[in-house]
């Protein structure tokens, strides 16, 4: 069972500076109204029923609106309209019904022509901003060439026979892509050797997975894995860009369900991110696993906003 919550523009406070051209987010931000100007929209969806299953640390159905208030203070560097388009609310253990809702409504806001940007939730938000990515693009009768950037620890690629969940997303969008005579195009950046078994290498492999591990994105090697990823981007249309933050060190995000020993830090994510972002081609993107019960001093949150700002910088 999914449900829609009502906007809250109470959650957009901050500081006001009397300067000229000083707005923050709080002061621009509107709440999504029929027939906006297009611009970037931001969609909650309140679940962690895939973490639940995926039996990791449950909370990220929070996420949302701690990001929300992280990103309230920051300053504005965009032209472009940025607008508030509520959440998705996973009921109980609802998690499929959850995902049509989320992708329905992401698919209107594609075709309304929006920028969306999901706010997690678990990352089994995946699947439901794929799929709704890929709605927006029937009847065509020509396969869309969708490129997934995922900057993950994991390859969330486990079998979802048993069970779908958090760990699943990217085999059910493979499956999918099968069923549908589709290209499956996947790239997955810092993945840790440590959290995801050999049998997980293997199917990431015979799936054609781009795939840099944790401990080879360094700044000696940065330059290089940007142009692996460019050279990705060339051979899609189109772009979805999914951020798990336990993709970082523990130390910049230690509010998450799986923690990293090692991870990526934010100032190495941040370009990878831009390549992404100034491609032309990135359609949607999500942030997964902000878990607010388990962040200290809001350090997940804070580095979650500050990603959202990278992202949607457009001057």
């Amino acid at each position: 069972m999914a449900a829609d919550t009502p906007i809250d523009m109470s959650l957009w406070q901050g500081r006001t500076d009397p300067e000229p051209d000083s707005d923050r987010w709080h002061q621009r931000i509107e709440p999504l109204a029929n027939n906006a100007v297009p611009g970037c929209a931001l969609l909650g969806f309140e679940s962690d029923a895939g973490v639940a299953r995926n039996q990791g640390r449950t909370g990220a159905a929070e996420g949302p609106n701690a990001l929300r208030r992280a990103l309230a203070p920051l300053a504005w560097h965009r032209t472009a309209p940025v607008y508030d388009a509520g959440n998705v609310r996973c009921v109980d253990d609802g998690l499929e019904a959850a995902q049509k809702t989320l992708a329905d409504r992401l698919t209107s806001l594609l075709t309304a022509g929006h920028l969306p940007i999901v706010l997690g939730g678990g990352h089994e938000v995946a699947y439901a901003s794929w799929l709704g990515l890929a709605q927006s693009f029937m009847p065509n009768t020509a396969p869309p060439r969708i490129g997934i950037i995922n900057l993950d620890a994991h390859f969330d690629l486990r079998d979802p026979a048993h069970i779908r969940s958090s760990g699943t997303p990217f085999a059910q969008i493979a499956d999918k892509c099968q069923e549908w005579d589709w290209s499956f195009r996947y790239a997955c950046l810092g993945v840790s050797r440590a959290a995801n078994t050999r049998a997980l290498f293997t199917r990431a492999a015979a799936l054609g997975t781009l795939v840099r591990e944790d401990r080879e994105i360094d700044a000696l090697r940065l330059d290089s894995i940007v142009r692996d990823m460019q050279r990705f981007i060339a051979k899609c249309d189109h772009l979805y860009l999914t951020i798990d933050l336990d993709v970082l060190p523990a130390a910049e995000a230690p509010g998450v369900s799986a923690p990293a020993a090692r991870g990526v830090s934010l100032a190495l994510i941040e370009p990878l991110i831009e390549a992404v972002r100034d491609s032309g081609k990135l359609r949607l993107a999500d942030l997964a696993e902000l878990n607010p019960s388990l962040d200290i001093d809001s350090r997940t949150a804070r580095a979650a906003a500050r990603l959202v700002h990278l992202l949607t910088l457009d001057n």
